[in-house]
């Protein structure tokens, strides 16, 4: 995208055009997670040098000892940029004095009354500050209510007393990061950007149009940080739906994926959801209640966010009765059966157990007595997290292990497995995901949830 400058622009911001058009300008990402280290790639492979911040320890020594902790994300590419000193990791950000370009891609959780917890964005804001000069870019790229760059973000780095548009420049740009999607790669997904100035936005359009396809400049941050809410709303939404219709599907004895598969042959108006035992990731779990809690402000009540919010969070609830009902066709309790959950990702092709279903499946089967095992070819332990204890190592997808578990519940259907072994070595195969669509069943192992 190319950016025509004004008499007016100030000396920093020609500078900087000017590093960034040279791919001279000295980059950093700060979160280096499943969005962040895939961005970093990105700018390395644009030939932006590259600096990442993380407060873990682990991840800083991991990177810079060329080991990615990230499926998507090879090893071989980390030693290689390392050895050639175009990427770096660091958890000490005085670098950020060196730094033009700083994109934020850090954790945007909620808290335990489920409203949205700004922490690591504040703090990472305040770092910042610290090392704020003239001619740099700053983009939060952290999925948040509308309202969070000019509200949060820019009084605290107005406080080092450089001017916004002129000194330094502010935009909101959404990350569509989408972990093993191999179709969508970041370069080419198209990139909002929404700046606080028009200069801020011109400076966001350029750094990003450099290393992406298309560019989508936005009128303000509000519009930009709102844009993402709706994607991720719209999916939950119509995730609940389809959700729903298949727990009344299951009440009136129809298949609700040949429903799918059915509807799914119109050609216009209609486009697939697909239900699951809940809903997984760093996005869809969390997001919508973002803009639920800001609709507050407004005196506004967005019924269909809250709706759709209860009936994907019930689904784990769901799933664990459809497993009760199977054992007890067999004559078997829950409490005391042994249980192999298959897959612990959120969802199939991944490493990235954030808010998965699996893991409060497995949570919940403990909580009823059952001895529970698991296998993730992506995911060889589980460590406890933020919300949740479950500390376990994957075990063999062996014919063994497989019979000699009362209940294999299919909870993420990686490519890798094959529906056909499991089913004939398992004793009672519940199913979540449609993973043993087309598989013989004449001894009726298999049970849909």
């Amino acid at each position: 995208m190319s950016v025509t400058t004004s008499k007016m622009n100030s000396s920093a911001m020609l500078a900087l055009e000017g590093k960034i058009r040279a791919r001279s300008a000295s980059t950093a990402v700060i979160g280096l997670g499943y969005v962040g280290l895939p961005l970093a790639r990105h700018l390395c492979e644009a030939g932006f040098r590259v600096t990442g911040f993380d407060i873990d320890d682990r991840k800083v020594d991991s990177l810079n000892a060329g080991r990615s902790y990230i499926k998507q994300i090879p090893s071989d590419w980390i030693e290689k940029t390392v050895q050639e000193e175009q990427f770096s990791a660091t958890t000490d950000f005085a670098h950020l004095s060196d730094v033009d370009c700083v994109s934020i891609c850090v954790p945007t959780p909620l808290n335990e009354h489920r409203e949205p917890d700004l922490t690591y964005v504040v703090e990472t804001v305040e770092q910042i500050a610290k090392y704020l000069h003239p001619g740099q870019l700053v983009v939060l790229e952290s999925t948040t209510y509308p309202g969070t760059t000019k509200e949060v973000v820019l009084p605290i780095l107005r406080k080092t007393g450089l001017e916004l548009g002129s000194d330094f420049f502010l935009a909101f740009s959404p990350e569509r990061e989408d972990p093993g999607n191999t179709e969508y790669a970041i370069g080419g997904i198209p990139k909002v950007v929404g700046g606080m100035t028009q200069e801020c936005t011109e400076l966001a359009c350029l750094y990003y149009g450099s290393l992406i396809k298309e560019v989508v400049p936005v009128d303000s941050p509000q519009i930009a940080e709102m844009s993402k809410l709706l994607e991720n709303i719209f999916r939950s939404v119509n995730i609940a739906l389809v959700n729903e219709l298949k727990m009344l599907c299951d009440r009136m004895d129809i298949d609700v994926w040949k429903v799918i598969d059915a509807a799914s042959t119109k050609p216009f108006g209609y486009m697939p959801f697909y239900p699951g035992p809940g809903l997984g990731g760093h996005c869809i779990p969390i997001d919508p209640f973002y803009l639920t809690w800001k609709a507050r402000e407004y005196g506004f009540a967005t019924r269909f966010i809250e709706l759709s919010g209860e009936i994907n969070t019930s689904m784990p609830r769901y799933v664990i009765g459809k497993v009760m009902e199977a054992l007890n066709d067999q004559a078997k309790a829950l409490k005391g059966s042994k249980i192999m959950v298959l897959g612990a990702a959120y969802k199939k092709n991944v490493d990235d157990v954030r808010e998965s279903p699996s893991i409060m499946l497995i949570e919940m089967l403990r909580e009823h007595g059952a001895e529970v095992v698991y296998n993730d070819p992506y995911v060889t332990q589980i460590e406890p997290g933020r919300h949740h204890g479950v500390a376990m190592s994957s075990v063999e997808l062996s014919a063994e292990n497989l019979a000699e578990s009362d209940c294999v519940l299919v909870a993420t259907a990686h490519d890798c497995y094959d529906a056909s072994f499991v089913v004939e070595h398992a004793q009672l195969v519940v199913d979540t995901r449609n993973f043993t669509a087309g598989v013989s069943d004449p001894d009726g192992k298999i049970v849909k949830a």
